[in-house]
């Protein structure tokens, strides 16, 4: 594999993995930028599924070797994520996606909260981060605080958690990053603020895992949730939750499952060629690189990924803002930020946008991307945003094919 000045694959050379690449639309060769609402998928991850379905296919927990094959390609796959996460692997529990986990999670939780009892939450979150708490409210008087959106640069200050933390506070619930606007929040930071309080925390990381390699003992967060078909993988979720954590929650399960972390959270027969799948994403992104050992790999290839994806997104930025009716949200290149752009062209509805950069084979995605708090707030609703999202596989031919896109159309 060629490599680059960091020995990171280069872009040429990662996008042979992926053979939707070569997918024309009407005569043009077809640019994905809509890796926020998921990203294309290399060869190896369809391998690995197809490879699991037709060889090792099982049910857990049997005396044949197929089912023992099952049983020690989750396990690999629980190393796996440990090692994307920085945990152990009894720490990672499967799932549909991030939403359902989160429901699931939730629902575990307010078995033993009173109602009156509080989770903080921000208005730039995804509402798979919102929606759960909010059934708590329905169902248990649960309550919710919401730290606001600074619609001026699309950030939120989390310098004013300690003023939404009270006595009744038993949860912190905060994205990582948007997915609307590109903003990374110092979850870090807001997770020691919870923790000194004796709050537990949650960091919704289905946006950031794309983009940062998550450090869940740097973070210090409690719980964790992302989906692998934000990274390349097929449609899986993927927690992590402190073992200790896992193995007393008051999950919803059938007596006969089994009752050790982190296979008690897991609800019924899990997706096993999704999970063979996931494993082979992480070993994907590791294998850009060459170091002796998986996170190292990681590491070195998400910093490089990250430098190239800046200066992807840079040259995005400018090009935009320098047209006349084009108007983009969140902060600028010089914040923390995602390679992901959200904008909207004076005069012309999302999802016209949309379609016309379509006529070019640009592919974007439009609206509220689930975001809906983040679309009112910024007086967007209901037409919301046009989104776009730089991944592994984004070239700058892409990135000005774009802005020439946009010029185009907003000078109708």
């Amino acid at each position: 594999m060629k490599t680059a000045h960091l020995n990171v694959a280069d872009a040429d050379t990662i996008r042979d993995d992926f053979p939707a690449l070569g997918r024309s639309h009407l005569g043009k060769p077809v640019a994905y930028f809509d890796g926020p609402g998921g990203t294309q998928v290399p060869l190896m991850v369809v391998e690995a599924m197809s490879d699991y379905l037709l060889g090792h296919n099982a049910n857990t927990h049997w005396a044949y070797p197929t089912s023992a094959e099952t049983d020690a390609m989750i396990a690999e796959a629980r190393a796996g994520f440990a090692d994307f996460f920085n945990c152990l692997p009894g720490e990672i529990g499967f799932g549909l996606n991030m939403t359902t986990l989160t429901f699931h999670l939730a629902r575990a939780l307010g078995r033993g909260w009173a109602p009156g009892d509080e989770v903080v939450v921000t208005e730039l979150e995804h509402h798979a981060n919102v929606a759960p708490w909010e059934a708590l409210a329905r169902e248990r008087g649960i309550v919710i605080r919401s730290i606001p959106l600074r619609v001026e640069d699309g950030t939120v200050d989390l310098g004013e958690l300690p003023r939404f933390i009270t006595p009744r506070t038993r949860l912190l619930a905060v994205t990582a990053a948007s997915n609307s606007l590109g903003t990374v929040l110092d979850v870090g930071a807001a997770c020691a603020m919870a923790r000194h309080a004796g709050v537990l925390s949650f960091v919704d990381a289905v946006h950031a895992a794309p983009h940062m390699l998550l450090d869940v003992q740097a973070i210090g967060c409690d719980f964790l949730a992302c989906s692998a078909y934000k990274f390349y993988g097929p449609h899986l979720g993927i927690l992590f939750g402190r073992e200790a954590l896992l193995q007393e929650l008051d999950v919803p399960k059938v007596r006969s499952a089994p009752d050790t972390a982190p296979e008690r959270f897991e609800t019924g027969t899990q997706n096993h060629e999704g999970i063979a799948g996931g494993l082979a994403a992480v070993d994907f992104l590791a294998g850009l690189a060459a170091r002796p050992s998986r996170r190292a790999r990681l590491a070195t290839v998400f910093s490089e990924l990250h430098h190239r994806n800046a200066t992807l997104f840079e040259t995005l930025w400018d090009g935009l803002t320098d047209l006349r009716g084009v108007r983009l949200y969140g902060p600028p290149p010089n914040r923390p930020r995602t390679p992901t752009l959200g904008f909207t062209v004076s005069g012309v509805p999302s999802g016209e946008v949309a379609r016309r950069l379509a006529e070019d084979a640009l592919f974007l995605s439009h609206g509220d991307f689930y975001a809906a708090t983040v679309v009112e707030r910024l007086g967007l609703g209901p037409d919301g945003l046009v989104r776009a999202g730089c991944a592994c596989y984004t070239t700058d031919t892409e990135i000005e094919r774009l802005i020439s896109a946009v010029e185009r159309i907003a000078a109708r």
